[in-house]
């Protein structure tokens, strides 16, 4: 029996979660870590710098952008490769979080940041995307195809020798960890059904996601 991801559904999932703060044991990242990462990432290119977008920053940026375009980065996938143990997750009941893994193609958007105050974006950015030291979720430079040709961009992609690396699992245990897993800012159903929605905003149809 397939069953249609609704609200109604999601209102039945546990949220009243509080916060539990750092696991034990696990180190994050510190203001010298960011400021180190966008110096890097910024090192050769301070105008022009756009963020290809897959998962939450859809509906969920986090920074200004100035321009939005359709892209398609090749050589990465988008897949639920990151396990985790807060924010939608629990340590009791981990979730999984969307990041690019190696191989395929993956359809989204660029986002161009304004040139101004170019370094606060991005270190919001990292903030956002980033936490524990070392990240599984890394940044890095890609090539993108939009309507105006290749383009370099931002995205985040899994580190497959990361602490919170999730290896592929069968379908059918990846919806039963979305189907339960939640954390203080929300439920994992909640984060796909989002990004379905948005992509479907842009005419953007993701296969495995609408199965899940």
């Amino acid at each position: 029996m397939n069953i249609a991801l609704t609200e109604d559904l999601l209102v039945k999932i546990d949220c009243t979660i509080d916060d539990p703060g750092p696991a034990p044991g696990l180190r994050y990242m510190e203001d010298h870590d960011y400021l180190a990462i966008g110096k890097r990432l910024l090192a050769d290119r301070r105008r022009n710098v756009w963020v290809f977008a897959y998962g939450s920053l859809l509906w969920n940026p986090c920074f200004e952008f100035v321009e939005e375009r359709p892209a398609t980065v090749y050589g990465w996938h988008r897949r639920f490769s990151l396990w985790l143990t807060r924010w939608r997750g629990s340590r009791e009941r981990p979730g999984l979080m969307l990041a690019l893994d190696r191989g395929g193609s993956c359809r989204g958007v660029v986002y161009r940041l304004p040139d101004h105050n170019i370094d606060l974006a991005i270190n919001r950015l990292l903030r956002r995307e980033m936490a524990a030291n070392p990240p599984t979720n890394v940044p890095r430079w890609v090539s993108v195809r939009s309507a105006g040709g290749q383009l370099p961009a931002i995205a985040f992609v899994a580190n497959r020798a990361g602490p919170g690396y999730a290896a592929a699992l069968p379908e059918e245990t990846t919806v039963e960890i979305l189907s339960l897993a939640a954390g203080h800012i929300g439920s994992c159903a909640d984060y796909l059904r989002r990004t379905v929605l948005q992509l479907e905003i842009r005419n953007i149809r993701d296969a495995t996601l609408w199965r899940l």
